[in-house]
């Protein structure tokens, strides 16, 4: 049996997303993003934030550095992927990311506004869908 490497997150934007173009006009945007959750501790509410890296791909790449902004509220599909690298010094660290596979942006429609037309009517508070699976077969890591 094979596994399953399957993510779900939504959360707020930390940053814009950053966007480069690799050897052969491929883009990937990356971008922090926060998920929060509440609970109660010695009577008191507690709010725990985690930061998630996120990476888009090609297509959903360039969509991405369109409509998505610091702040914005989205839903996000993707898997788990770690990678390695050197830092200045040489040293070999590794990071996790989440490699998104499709997105929706979530909130009011008066949050989408002033950002672009996004060229499609939708109902107040109804998401906007930007699902593109990104291939495995080629990242270049």
């Amino acid at each position: 049996m094979s596994g399953i490497n399957k993510v779900i997150l939504v959360g707020h934007l930390g940053k814009d997303p950053e966007v480069r173009h690799l050897d052969g006009g491929v883009s990937v945007a990356s971008f922090p993003l926060a998920t929060s959750e509440t609970y109660t501790k010695d009577g008191k509410k507690v709010e725990q934030t985690e930061w998630h890296n996120v990476v888009m791909w090609r297509g959903l790449a360039d969509i991405a550095s369109k409509y998505l902004q610091k702040g914005k509220l989205v839903y996000i599909e993707g898997k788990l992927r770690t990678r390695s690298f050197e830092d200045k010094e040489g040293n070999k660290k590794y990071t996790t990311e989440v490699v998104a596979e499709n997105f929706t942006m979530l909130g009011r429609k008066s949050d989408f506004e002033g950002n672009g037309n996004l060229g499609i009517a939708k109902p107040e508070d109804q998401p906007v869908d930007f699902g593109e699976s990104a291939p495995d077969d080629d990242l270049p890591f």
